[in-house]
């Protein structure tokens, strides 16, 4: 729930960022000069661009979540291991290990959108946070594919 919130905060923060922008843009076009064209030229690229990327971003996490959710509600999440860190991240000494286990699960059966997704908590929990998004985005798009 609190994600959402979150969400909805950037989403609000990014709206008055594209007025304020858009204001000012004007603005800067009102005065005329080479230099306050170029700032509202700046301003208009830049404030499209920044939309693509939270819309962007809120798709990802969104598909994620769903498919968090089916794979958990089938009892298909991975296991715990007994002991973790208190952030919540695997044991230095359990990391090399549960990854490769994950790993050659999900090299096992590349069509498989629950391996990845296996895989990219536990690359998460490992603090591979890079490899966990690649596998995420792997998921989502063989989930795509299944339906």
């Amino acid at each position: 729930m609190s994600s959402r919130i979150g969400v909805i905060v950037m989403a609000a923060a990014l709206l008055l960022y594209v007025v304020i922008a858009g204001w000012l843009a004007v603005m800067f076009l009102q005065v005329g000069s080479p230099v306050s064209i170029g700032m509202a030229i700046a301003l208009i690229v830049i404030a499209p661009i920044g939309a693509w990327a939270l819309v962007r971003e809120v798709m990802f996490g969104f598909a994620a979540d769903r498919l968090g959710r089916a794979l958990d509600a089938e009892g298909g999440m991975p296991e715990a291991p007994e002991q973790l860190m208190p952030s919540g991240r695997l044991m230095r000494d359990d990391v090399d290990p549960f990854v490769t286990r994950y790993s050659t699960a999900a090299e096992a059966d590349p069509g498989d959108w629950r391996a990845q997704y296996r895989l990219a908590v536990v690359q998460d929990a490992a603090g591979r946070r890079k490899d966990a998004r690649a596998s995420i985005r792997e998921a989502i798009r063989l989930s795509r594919i299944q339906r």
